[in-house]
């Protein structure tokens, strides 16, 4: 089962390269997914990585938060599950308003 895992606070050089190479000293990696501004294509500072295990993910949190990559300090930890983002902030009684 794979685990997906935050990585926050990344330099905006780092790249999906660095980071696989950097996490598959805890265990396989299955995918990384570098944030990239829309419009930019900049990196946002942030990505997910998808560990092969459990145990995987768990020894890479143990390596790997708090280390330090390009002079910053990585936080990593599991991805919590991304919540419903509704109706993009308008709360029912603005949407309503605006719909008018």
């Amino acid at each position: 089962m794979e685990v997906k895992l935050y990585v926050g606070n990344l330099s905006y050089n780092t790249t999906e390269a660095d980071l696989r190479t950097l996490f598959a000293k805890a265990g396989q990696v299955d995918s990384v997914a570098l944030i990239k501004d829309r419009d930019t294509g900049n990196s946002k500072g942030f990505a997910f990585v998808e560990m092969n295990t459990q145990a995987e993910a768990q020894k890479a949190i143990s390596m790997l938060n708090g280390y330090n990559l390009e002079d910053r300090e990585l936080k990593v930890n599991l991805a919590k599950p991304r919540e419903d983002r509704g109706n993009g902030g308008f709360n029912e009684q603005q949407s309503r308003s605006y719909r008018r």
